[in-house]
């Protein structure tokens, strides 16, 4: 197998997990921090999320992203760099009165998703493709039809390429009914989300099915959370796609030993290497999914 494997790291999320972990990036400059040292091990792509240095709670605030961006490009590497626009889509509904949203819920326009996206233009940023009933209770994550069109449209003006977050195959029938629609232009990047309840469970199967749907000219990464995320490296590469890592998906490098960005890079490197494949540059990469230089 001699092909380029693009290496993304998901720095740290929007999950509640700065207390489950020390190696959890809070501040903007932590996150930059673990981003730059993950690059440092091998990441081809650092897709970034921030939170509120106060409460470590996840944040949509465009100036920690663009504190982070410019610490990243100030830096001696120069990762591809891939903006989360999925915060604002959670709406957590009272299951006595489903019209009454209760706490927890962050729910916005779309515009407003990519209020960052607008003023950083980072290289990549993420579109989530469908509605999610996202774990337990009564949280849901929207993303209507309507929603995607105006997004994708928006990013495609913007110079940004939009990673289609595809939790379930009824999201990747969406995406490839924009393609086919001219929303998205060539190559299509899909990141094919398993393991994350209730989406598409973790499952090698499942994943050569859902890659059996993708267009022709699409890129793809697959990833799962917690444990089977390090083997999933493996397995989106079998698959023929890219591989995901990092703390947003998975706080262990093995059973009790918490892991930081950089090792989980480190370790996923090995196994590229180890089914003959090579980790992309960060040109490498802007060069497979036909990104703008900047």
């Amino acid at each position: 197998m001699k092909r380029n494997v693009i290496l993304t790291c998901a720095v740290t999320g929007a999950g509640d997990t700065a207390g489950k972990s020390e190696h959890v990036p809070v501040t903007p400059e932590e996150i930059a921090q673990s981003a730059i040292d993950a690059a440092r091990a091998g990441a081809s792509v650092v897709h970034i999320h921030v939170r509120n240095p106060e409460t470590t709670l996840a944040s949509r605030e465009t100036a920690y992203y663009a504190e982070v961006q410019r610490l990243i490009r100030e830096s001696d590497v120069d990762p591809v760099v891939n903006m989360t626009a999925g915060m604002g889509g959670d709406y957590v509904i009272d299951p006595k009165n489903p019209m009454q949203a209760i706490a927890g819920t962050d729910l916005v326009d779309q515009e407003t998703r990519l209020k960052h996206v607008v003023e950083l233009r980072p290289e990549i940023c993420t579109l989530d493709c469908g509605t999610l009933n996202f774990g337990e209770g009564s949280q849901t994550y929207i993303s209507t039809p309507d929603m995607m069109r105006e997004g994708a449209a928006r990013i495609r003006e913007l110079g940004v390429k939009p990673e289609l977050e595809c939790f379930d195959t009824g999201n990747i029938w969406f995406a490839n009914v924009m393609y086919e629609e001219g929303l998205l232009d060539d190559p299509p990047l899909y990141q094919i989300c398993q393991g994350i309840p209730y989406g598409a469970p973790a499952d090698a199967r499942l994943l050569h099915a859902q890659v059996a749907l993708l267009p022709e000219k699409a890129e793809f990464t697959a990833f799962a959370i917690g444990r089977n995320q390090l083997e999933w490296a493996g397995q989106s590469v079998l698959a023929g796609g890219h591989v995901r890592v990092g703390l947003e998906d998975n706080l262990y490098l093995s059973k009790g030993v918490k892991a930081t960005n950089a090792q989980l890079v480190s370790r996923a490197r090995g196994i590229i290497e180890s089914l003959g494949a090579t980790v992309a540059s960060p040109n490498e990469a802007r060069e497979i999914l036909a990104l703008d230089t900047h």
